[in-house]
């Protein structure tokens, strides 16, 4: 959910299954990020708990681990607008604005505020979106009481002391990144394990190591699923008598059949020959 205030906005993210996914800032704003009070993850293998908040700068980009009951309030804002109010106050000094993305050290409290202070607005607009659709005046009013409350809980906010197990956890979620840029670059290729390891220049056991921790897959298992979703976008997009499973199947190095559907299944809830026979747009049958 995003509500749109003046230059800024605010959103609402919850999920009750474990996801991944990355998400870059507009060149154009500053992001923070308030947590849940069941919030656990990462965010570029940082933990993300309620005493804690994250900021990044524009154009950088955030890749977030969340488990299940994950909630977690965004306020998205142009950095002249922090660094005007800022300067009206004369606490140009007290705060930098942030370099990539950075995790901040809060008080359980003021974290906790400021999260349902978001909420608070995102539920109202839920309920009654005129309020700000139609109404400059509650916009405006909105926009900067946003500024005052995360203006006040910046202020007592500092840096966030990383230990070994935080540096380890951000050098897996780098790996596990430059490994993904790497597939996503060579889609048409059939890729191995040695090509993920000299991708990010790591042994294999390091690779194998991140993997499991970020994904929770090995390197292996990975790009099965990946040869998996292959075949599976070649079915969805053949027309009738164009191709066939198998040759799909073989085209992406599967040499076992019945492993293939087995697995095919598994991932996808359906034969391939199923999805072979769907017409495009066609939706997949409820089982």
């Amino acid at each position: 959910m995003i509500v749109r205030l003046e230059s800024a906005a605010v959103v609402f993210h919850s999920t009750n299954l474990r996801v991944r996914t990355r998400t870059t800032v507009r060149n154009d704003l500053l992001a923070y990020v308030t947590f849940g009070a069941q919030a656990k993850g990462t965010v570029n293998g940082l933990p993300a708990r309620p005493d804690l908040m994250l900021v990044a700068e524009p154009e950088s980009e955030a890749r977030f681990v969340a488990d299940a009951g994950w909630e977690s309030i965004t306020f998205l804002l142009p950095p002249p607008d922090i660094s005007a109010h800022l300067a009206a106050r004369q606490r140009e000094k007290e705060y930098r604005l942030p370099h990539g993305v950075e995790m901040l050290q809060v008080s359980a409290d003021k974290a906790r505020g400021l999260f349902d202070w978001g909420k608070r607005l995102v539920d109202i607009a839920a309920r009654q979106p005129a309020l700000f659709n139609e109404r400059n005046n509650e916009r405006v009013a909105a926009h900067v009481e946003l500024l005052e409350t995360l203006l006040a809980t910046l202020r007592v906010a500092g840096d966030l002391e990383v230990d070994r197990s935080d540096r380890t956890r951000q050098a897996h979620s780098l790996i596990v990144k430059i490994a993904e840029d790497f597939v996503l670059s060579h889609a048409e290729e059939h890729l191995y394990v040695s090509d993920l390891c000299r991708a990010a220049a790591v042994s294999e056991r390091t690779l194998e190591y991140a993997f499991k921790e970020v994904l929770g897959l090995t390197p292996v298992t990975y790009l099965i699923r990946l040869r998996l979703h292959r075949v599976r976008q070649a079915l969805l997009a053949a027309t009738q008598g164009t191709t066939t499973v198998s040759a799909e199947a073989l085209n992406w190095g599967f040499w076992h059949f019945g492993e293939f559907s087995r697995a095919y299944k598994e991932c996808f809830g359906e034969l391939p020959s199923d999805t072979l026979r769907r017409k495009p747009g066609e939706p997949r049958r409820a089982t």
